[in-house]
């Protein structure tokens, strides 16, 4: 089993930066296929970036270029380097890893991107 525990978010204004962390605890980490998800306020939660377990990367359309997921497998820790951030990039963000079927979440995070 794996916990994941978020951090890292906040207000920032728009144009800022953040980054993302989400601790991973448990056995087989680098086996998980690692992502962020968020959902805003009223709507559905959405995938953000996915990273696998050999570091293949994949994004939204909404964030590429402005966000990159990354890992280390010997910290058991997954980030997400958020530049650019816009107003319509807040909600809460979570942390998801999954493995043979089972898929665990973390408690999230809010980032609010507000002037």
């Amino acid at each position: 089993q794996v916990q994941l525990v978020e951090s890292g978010g906040g207000l920032v204004q728009p144009g800022g930066s953040l980054r993302l962390s989400c601790q991973a605890s448990g056995s087989s980490f680098s086996y998980y296929r690692m992502a962020w998800y968020r959902q805003a306020p009223g709507k559905l939660r959405e995938l953000v970036a996915g990273i696998t377990a050999s570091g293949s990367q994949n994004y939204a359309d909404s964030v590429k270029g402005r966000f990159t997921i990354s890992r280390d497998n010997v910290k058991k820790m997954v980030y997400l380097q958020m530049n650019s951030l816009k107003p319509e990039d807040t909600a809460v963000y979570y942390c998801n890893g999954g493995l043979a079927g089972l898929t665990y979440w973390g408690q999230g995070t809010q980032v609010t991107v507000s002037s």
